[in-house]
């Protein structure tokens, strides 16, 4: 059920940390006949799919269009010269390729013309860069975002040679500018903050752009054929929707890993640098390289020998999940690198013996806030922040539904008289933890529904009792999908509580299965890293009879939030189920909508909302970005630019000198208004709650690498770590309880 980032980016979000697999993975079996993987996943899909899409001319299209987008997703590469032979010599011959198990070729073909036309343009690129050139004076504009909107298309590439030379000209004095502005902004907050400027020993521009293609470049070169399968294979996946995937054997484990939350490595969040360096930007706290102590933040490194057996790889300029899978391995077994120290000084070899390493940042984390209130009497506010439905599968030793009881439970003990869940960010994971969970807040009964393509209806149910019977509310964002959704619609269809964030989650309402395409090929077939396919099997639907796909789950109270004015969300997807509603669960009886007293609710909160200077700053934000989405150009006249950053500049210091000084009346007042106690799993067992000072407690554990610019950064910290749309969901928490409370006393005069 978590979703599967696009591979392209994919790198920048999964591989930071050592959590792929063995470092012998690294290398793919060339002995995998992937053809044959291609043709039996071909079958699987006509035969597992929710849709039962057949494999025809236009299922055909739909592979080479996203095949082709997903190799270059800019449309900065190919040419439509290009776009359109392959389109005429495969469009339509595709899908008979597959099922005819050729389809390998075509996949090296096209991706050898991919890597021929990226040794072209980045060439082109270090000639001008060589040159030096540019022309900042032009009325000169180019696209921000070249991504088809609706669907991929085979149009949008530079007609020829000439055009994408055109293009990458524009491309080039675009970086060039932008990195000029990215220097002067920073040496003019040093030199109005009396610094010294953190990036006045920065290699020239020319040359860091020149490095930055440089990576582009061996990103190209760096692929085997198991990669090359899985660009093509994973087109194939996704011309059935944007969920259902192909999974690499490689992509398998990490996959795994991240749903338990921990994985068997060293314990460092590692970055690509332009220079081709891997860059230590944390190192996770009790882990085995914080262990160690001889790995520090900021080091590069710069080799790897997996098996610490004496031979070094070279990994400059290697692709991160590459790196990160050579990093990786058996407990027990040590890794060697080859690092060059952050403070400088001559590179050092260090060993590091491998050991499992839990991720807790992203296990559930609890926060008691007792508050004053007017009358005298304590209020106290339960937080729990659940980062995703994590599990273990294999052992299940490790369930978030386990963690968040344990966690209610205590809040219980502590007589919490209200509760925040919050799920922004949660993409979702596994469905027996949101079912078990639903079930802490409603009790036994009907969670989901989910429905396959034969049209049958299956009701998925919690047998627990209710343990929390307060009044709460659920934080959600864009970010918020699948699982998030259940719960949030669960809770939502329940009268349970009261959804407050952006107008509605992600919208992701299917479930998809892995399934081990190994096991379905020819018995002498070649099948060592087959990967897995994971179809979309199922619908899911509320108790309500919505489906949450597309539509997601509607907040009862809307704040305003960035990510309303940004393309998130399933409905912005290639290929989405569409939404459609069934019949109610059976057995599913909602407490009364009255009892959340959204109108009242609502009142309170719109008028704060018309009086918070932070959600005013949010709408002006969402009001810029749009009209910047919808214009979706940039200006490459370097005065134009200037005086776009000059404007953005003064509207920073402007907000800031009023938040500064805001901020610190707040955080006044929160010291008088507010007891804060941590209540993290580590802290369940504890006789007495710590106090603690939001400002000083650091409960991460990962120590992080700051940016070096960082300290010119005068944007102050939300008061006592509370952003607004905390603080706003407090605000309407103690609404509900006060409400809850008059109500109840009134019940109780009238008996």
């Amino acid at each position: 059920m978590i979703m599967k980032v696009r591979k392209s980016i994919r790198n920048v979000l999964l591989g930071g940390l050592a959590m792929a697999s063995t470092a012998t993975a690294l290398q793919a079996e060339e002995a995998t006949d992937f053809n044959q993987v291609g043709k039996q996943m071909s079958i699987m899909l006509q035969n597992r799919h929710y849709d039962r899409m057949p494999f025809d001319d236009e299922l055909s299209q739909r592979i080479l269009k996203l095949y082709l987008n997903d190799l270059d997703y800019g449309k900065l590469f190919f040419t439509q010269e290009d776009v359109d032979m392959l389109a005429k010599k495969y469009g339509y011959e595709l899908d008979d390729l597959m099922i005819k198990a050729k389809s390998m070729d075509v996949a090296a073909e096209v991706y050898e013309l991919y890597q021929k036309r990226v040794h072209e343009r980045i060439a082109y690129a270090n000639d001008l860069l060589k040159k030096g050139k540019f022309n900042v004076d032009s009325d000169a504009t180019m696209k921000r975002a070249r991504r088809d909107m609706d669907e991929p298309t085979l149009k949008g590439w530079p007609a020829d040679k000439k055009a994408s030379d055109e293009l990458w000209t524009k491309v080039i004095e675009e970086a060039y500018l932008s990195e000029v502005l990215r220097r002067k902004t920073i040496e003019t907050r040093a030199k109005e903050q009396g610094k010294d400027n953190p990036l006045k020993d920065e290699k020239p521009i020319n040359e860091k752009l020149a490095l930055r293609y440089e990576r582009i470049l061996h990103a190209a070169d760096e692929v085997d054929s198991e990669d090359i399968a899985d660009y093509l294979l994973s087109a194939v996946a996704k011309a059935y929707g944007p969920h259902t995937d192909y999974f690499s054997a490689r992509e398998m484990d990490r996959f795994m890993s991240g749903m338990n939350n921990g994985f068997v490595g060293i314990g460092a969040l590692l970055q690509a640098e332009d220079d081709g360096a891997t860059k230590i930007m944390g190192v996770v706290v009790g882990g085995p390289a914080d262990k160690g102590g001889e790995l520090k933040l900021n080091d590069r490194i710069i080799a790897v020998d997996p098996l610490n057996s004496g031979e070094m790889v070279d990994i400059m300029f290697m692709k991160i999940d590459k790196v990160v899978d050579m990093i990786r391995g058996k407990e027990g077994t040590s890794v060697r690198l080859k690092v060059e120290p952050a403070d400088g000084g001559e590179p050092k070899f260090i060993v590091i013996e491998r050991g499992k390493v839990e991720m807790k940042d992203e296990f559930a984390k609890g926060q008691i806030i007792e508050s004053k209130k007017e009358d005298g009497v304590a209020q106290r506010i339960g937080v729990i922040t659940l980062p995703s439905f994590y599990a273990d599968f294999k052992t299940g030793e490790v369930r978030c539904s386990e963690d968040v009881r344990v966690l209610l439970e205590r809040m219980n003990e502590e007589e919490v008289d209200g509760l925040i869940l919050d799920l922004r960010g949660n993409g979702g994971g596994s469905l027996d933890e949101v079912r078990r969970m639903t079930g802490f807040f409603t009790g036994a009964g009907p969670v989901v529904q989910v429905k396959d393509y034969l049209g049958r209806i299956d009701m998925k149910s919690s047998f627990q009792k209710a343990i929390f019977d307060k009044p709460m509310v659920c934080l959600i964002d864009k970010a918020s999908a699948s699982a998030s959704e259940i719960l949030a619609g669960a809770l939502q269809d329940y009268n349970r509580a009261v959804i407050i964030g952006t107008s509605s989650t992600f919208g992701k309402g299917t479930v998809q299965q892995p399934m081990d395409i190994s096991r379905m090929m020819p018995f002498f077939a070649k099948r060592d890293r087959a990967g897995y396919l994971k179809p979309t099997i199922q619908k899911f639907y509320r108790v309500s009879g919505s489906s949450t796909q597309k539509k997601g789950v509607e907040a009862d109270i809307v704040l305003p939030n960035i990510m309303d004015a940004l393309e998130i969300g399933e409905d912005k997807l290639y290929y989405p189920l569409a939404h459609d509603v069934i019949r109610k669960a059976p057995g599913y009886t909602p407490e009364p909508r009255e009892g959340l007293f959204i109108a009242n609710l609502k009142g309170g909160s719109v008028k704060r909302l018309a009086e918070n200077k932070d959600f005013q700053y949010i709408v002006e934000d969402v009001n810029r970005m749009k009209e910047r989405i919808e214009k979706n150009e940039v200006s490459l006249n370097l005065k134009e630019r200037e005086k776009e950053l000059a404007e953005v500049e003064t509207r920073t210091k402007e907000r800031n000198k009023e938040r500064i000084e805001r901020f610190a009346k707040m955080e006044k007042q929160d010291k008088s208004l507010y007891t804060f106690y941590r209540l993290n799993l580590d802290d369940v067992e504890a006789k007495e709650l710590q106090k603690i000072d939001p400002t000083k407690d650091d409960d991460s554990y990962m120590r992080r690498s700051e940016d070096e610019d960082k300290d010119l950064d005068t944007t102050p910290e939300w008061p006592t770590r509370m952003d607004p749309v905390k603080r706003e969901s407090m605000s309407i928490l103690s609404d509900l309880i006060e409400l809850t409370t008059r109500a109840k006393m009134a019940g109780v005069k009238n008996e």
